[in-house]
């Protein structure tokens, strides 16, 4: 664990997916990230910001959350914006970040966030080229169904017009929710691609005060094959305390 110091994470997602307020809760935090170039330098936010209304985005920059410097995070905007360059660079970026010879410089997991709220709620053409086209190696990716609690809304609309009670609607929602998900097209296209992910996790109400980062943090320390990259994980994450004590209990 003294070797590696830092988990390293690449998150990948469309523009308003909800990733950095899922950094923020897996960081315990409201405070924005500070930026770091490759080289370990400190980047000046008004530079950061004047580049991305540009268009111009580093996926070697690195973002840490004071809270806790345990986590560093590589961003990736998704395909949509940069077409065939951004995909290759991000390609590229996983591919080297895999081989590293460094340990404390290799990328241990991607985290892919897709949106339920969108209308479609379907894969985009970036994303099916992503699973269709993208190995990762031996670093392991999961997807995270962000903004999930939109489905409850189409649920409740489901059972309000099934005659259910406005107040049993609003309580069988989500159930109702994961099930028809469980069954639905996002997973199926998953498990029929040429690189599935390794897992995924529906995150609702990452917005809210008491969201809960759990299944995210177990589902992730779950999908990691190699023991000290487990117990870093385990150990960095201060949001899930039965997470870490399950592990030592394993141990």
């Amino acid at each position: 664990k003294e070797k590696i110091a830092r988990f390293r994470i690449l998150i990948i997602g469309r523009a308003n997916a909800g990733k950095t307020t899922i950094l923020q809760k897996v960081c315990n935090t409201r405070e924005n990230p500070v930026i770091y170039n490759s080289a370990g330098k400190k980047i000046d936010p008004a530079v950061l910001s004047a580049s991305r209304e540009r268009g111009l985005h580093d996926i070697e920059n690195e973002m840490v959350f004071q809270n806790n410097p345990g986590f560093v995070f590589h961003d990736s905007r998704g395909f949509e914006a940069g077409g065939e360059s951004e995909f290759n660079m991000v390609k590229a970026f996983i591919a080297d970040r895999s081989k590293e010879r460094d340990i404390k410089k290799r990328l241990h997991v991607i985290w892919y966030c897709i949106p339920m709220d969108e209308s479609a709620r379907s894969f985009t053409a970036g994303e099916v080229k992503f699973f269709s086209q993208c190995d990762t190696g031996n670093i392991p990716v999961m997807v995270l169904f962000t903004k999930f609690d939109a489905l409850y809304d189409i649920a409740f609309a489901q059972l309000r017009e099934e005659g259910t009670s406005r107040k049993d609607a609003k309580g069988l929602a989500p159930k109702r929710a994961e099930e028809s998900f469980a069954n639905g097209p996002q997973l199926e296209f998953l498990e029929n691609v040429q690189w599935p992910p390794k897992s995924h996790v529906c995150l609702p109400n990452m917005n809210l005060d008491d969201a809960d980062c759990g299944p995210l943090m177990e589902r992730t320390a779950g999908t990691l094959d190699d023991e000290v990259l487990t117990q870093l994980f385990v150990s960095t994450q201060q949001t899930n305390l039965e997470l870490c004590m399950k592990y030592a209990v394993e141990r």
